[in-house]
């Protein structure tokens, strides 16, 4: 499961202290397609949105991806080059 934010051009892959198997590997293939940093979630941002859901129920893979840097919402030049950083998340995502 995949989910996009704005700001900061990292992948979060658990939720708390829950990090379902394969997690961690695929969001360090993830950062390596994209040239984003792969993190834990800081404390403060748990509890967040869908991913941390489908992690607690599910304890399957989950990302949140957080592209673009600057002031939101992220200006639409940025999107040409967002897209191309995520591209190969996109279809590695698909065959996972």
């Amino acid at each position: 499961m995949i989910t996009y934010h704005t700001q900061g051009r990292v992948i979060y892959y658990q939720y708390q202290d829950q990090t379902p198997p394969g997690s961690q590997e695929i969001a360090k293939t993830f950062a390596e397609l994209s040239g984003y940093t792969a993190e834990q979630v800081p404390k403060n941002s748990s509890f967040a949105g869908y991913k941390d859901w489908f992690i607690l129920y599910y304890n399957r893979p989950g990302f949140t991806i957080e592209v673009g840097l600057g002031e939101n919402p992220i200006p639409v030049s940025q999107f040409a080059g967002i897209y191309r950083e995520n591209l190969g998340i996109l279809v590695t995502g698909m065959l996972q």
